[in-house]
């Protein structure tokens, strides 16, 4: 069953369907932390800082985590775009 999208780049807090809300922002939370941890372990993969193996357990860890968003993006009808909420003058998260 398709669920209302709001491509507008806000939060969906109909009442009436506050699960879609609710994933939306979980998952827009999420995809930004995730996007903060990537970006550092290339940091720290760039500075020189991790041996092989934690370079391996890290590209690893965040290679199933995007996957487990996309699964989680599939079940609550959310794209990329919908987790890109609008902050108003501040412009768009992601």
């Amino acid at each position: 069953m398709p669920l209302d999208n709001h491509p507008s780049g806000k939060i969906n807090l109909d009442p009436d369907n506050a699960e879609h809300g609710l994933a939306q922002l979980v998952l827009t939370v999420v995809e930004l932390l995730r996007q903060i941890v990537e970006r550092h372990a290339i940091r720290r993969v760039e500075g020189g800082t991790l041996t092989d193996e934690q370079i391996e357990n890290l590209g690893e860890a965040l290679m199933n985590l995007e996957e487990k968003m996309e699964e989680l993006k599939e079940v609550f009808g959310l794209d990329a775009e919908d987790l890109n909420i609008d902050l108003g003058p501040l412009g768009s998260l992601l």
